[in-house]
């Protein structure tokens, strides 16, 4: 066993032992597929706290051929494979993580240098005896070598390989040199079996500099065939939430909205996808709250929304209010530094875990209460003081729509669209992002409905209280836009909205909304409703 040569099985017995594990061997079967193909060079990003390191260290406990890791595996979801014994414990593994050699080195020359001199000296260690050396200085040569007389090509893993593109952010040499080393090391050797890269970034794109082209990328905003193994799936957090007798509504609130789709030759599957960290944390814990960004603080969230981009904070206060925002993310440089549009930090906030991209409509919102805190952090400390006082005043504002207070909820609204006046108000749906925004504390208690199919048509906005919460209750908002507030109560009615709620058995609460563009202002009729 090596530093970085068959490395051993530790970290993978570790994780085994841990109080929640989930098995997401499947993803075995997946590498396999592409073990000593074209495809074997495979680029994994997302998030931090995503379960990348560990995956790294299953395929690492696979793989190794110095093991015996069958009675570990056999009881895992991969021993149901038909590859699963031809692959087992046959290759020799190189398992890396490029934030050490980035960390203890102090340019890109020493970096590599010490990379090279490290992996040859496990090379040596090993096989000194068995294989001659053409050049012990050489790592390509060596394993070369190594493969030429052991018939055993090699699986290399690489954690955190876009680490350096933050350390040497401007330094463009540096990143060249980088990616010219591995494509290198790699592109067309034979004695690679697979490439298998982790990290938050997809591969960097480099003008014309083709770098890394032989690898296929699997991302946020295209997962493909590896969807599900991105983060924990609906079903296995449910199963969670039994086991430890925790509420999966609240669980999905807090923690879900990553929604990725896998697409097949018979049909697409959408996976919705949870926080891992998150999930574990609350299980842990018996305690829902914000866990995956507890390494990182808001502060670097703010960097980016802060940028003085092209309505780039028009599109964070309406996802703020619930809306997608479409993005073309083929511009985007794939590094934290290079943006040319708004549409460039939204799609770097989608690999960073603080948005969901919608592969269908090619557009980006919020994924869950979890990350909206962040945002409210973020901006409390920037000088979005319009938005910030909106977000305060909604809990006022909540309440006096429980009370029935229509004149309270019409004043409520007036503030809010005259604070967030950076939004243009000339519709229907623009009515609807302000309600969003100036009801925004509701989501403590509400899954929050926009359009949802009902009687004959759609009701406009709905709250429909959490299993948790249901000493709330369930408020169906229709919108008018210079109409009447009282019309709008009598579409609720005639188009059977309520029906929507056939399921839910509290009290409920029918919200007319108006604004009239002659007197710029907004009434309010509200009713309290018998559900039969």
């Amino acid at each position: 066993m090596g530093s970085y040569l068959n490395p051993g099985c530790g970290c993978f017995e570790m994780a085994l032992r841990s109080q929640i594990y989930i098995d997401k061997s499947g993803l075995i079967d997946a590498t396999n597929e592409c073990l000593g193909t074209l495809q074997r060079f495979m680029c994994v990003s997302r998030p931090r706290r995503f379960g990348k390191s560990m995956a790294m260290d299953m395929l690492a406990a696979y793989y190794d051929r110095s093991l015996d890791t069958a009675k570990y595996f056999d009881k895992m979801k991969i021993s149901e494979s038909e590859s699963y014994r031809e692959h087992l414990n046959q290759y020799d593994v190189l398992k890396i993580n490029m934030q050490d050699f980035l960390s203890a080195t102090s340019s890109m020359d020493e970096m590599l240098d010490m990379l090279q001199k490290y992996l040859i000296f496990d090379l040596l260690d090993k096989y000194e005896t068995t294989v001659r050396f053409r050049d012990e200085k050489n790592l390509i040569q060596s394993m070369k070598d190594v493969y030429t007389k052991t018939g055993h090509p090699f699986v290399i893993l690489i954690d955190e390989w876009d680490c350096l593109f933050r350390e040497y952010a401007q330094d463009k040499e540096a990143q060249k040199k980088y990616l010219d080393f591995l494509r290198t090391w790699m592109k067309d050797k034979d004695y690679v079996a697979l490439a298998y890269m982790t990290g938050i970034l997809p591969v960097k794109k480099y003008g014309t500099h083709s770098a890394l082209n032989m690898f296929t990328e699997y991302a946020m905003t295209d997962p493909g065939k590896l969807a599900e193994f991105f983060g924990f799936t609906e079903e296995e957090v449910k199963l969670l939430c039994d086991k430890y007798r925790m509420d999966f509504e609240e669980a999905k609130a807090w923690y879900d909205g990553y929604h990725l789709i896998s697409n097949g030759i018979e049909k697409d599957i959408l996976y919705s996808m949870y926080s891992p960290k998150s999930v574990v944390e609350a299980m842990l814990r018996h305690k829902f709250g914000t866990y995956w960004n507890q390494t990182e603080t808001y502060e670097a969230l703010k960097i980016y929304i802060q940028m003085n981009m092209d309505g780039l904070k028009d599109a964070i206060v309406k996802m703020l209010a619930g809306e997608k925002i479409p993005i073309n993310t083929g511009t985007f440089s794939n590094d934290m530094t290079t943006f040319e549009t708004r549409d460039d930090v939204l799609t770097l906030l989608t690999h960073l875990g603080y948005l969901t991209y919608d592969s269908e409509t090619e557009a980006v919102s919020i994924p869950n209460k979890e990350v909206a805190k962040e945002y409210i952090n973020a901006i409390s400390t920037m000088d979005w003081k319009e938005v910030t006082r909106s977000v305060e005043a909604s809990r006022k504002l909540l309440e006096a729509l429980w009370n029935q207070d229509e004149e309270a909820v019409a004043r409520g609204v007036d503030q809010a669209h005259r604070e967030i006046s950076i939004l243009e108000y000339n519709d229907e749906n623009s009515l609807s992002c302000t309600i969003n925004l100036a009801f925004y504390f509701a989501r403590e208690y509400y899954t929050i409905v926009r359009e949802l199919p009902s009687g004959k048509g759609f009701a406009d906005i709905c709250f429909i209280p959490r299993k948790k919460h249901m000493d709330k209750p369930a408020v169906i908002i229709e919108l008018k836009w210079d109409k009447t507030a009282e019309g709008a109560i009598e579409q609720i009615k005639q188009n059977r909205y309520m029906d929507s709620l056939k399921e839910y058995h509290g009290e409920l609460l029918l919200a007319g909304i108006n604004y009239d563009k002659k007197t710029k202002e907004h009434t309010c009729v509200i009713e309290k409703y018998e559900l039969k």
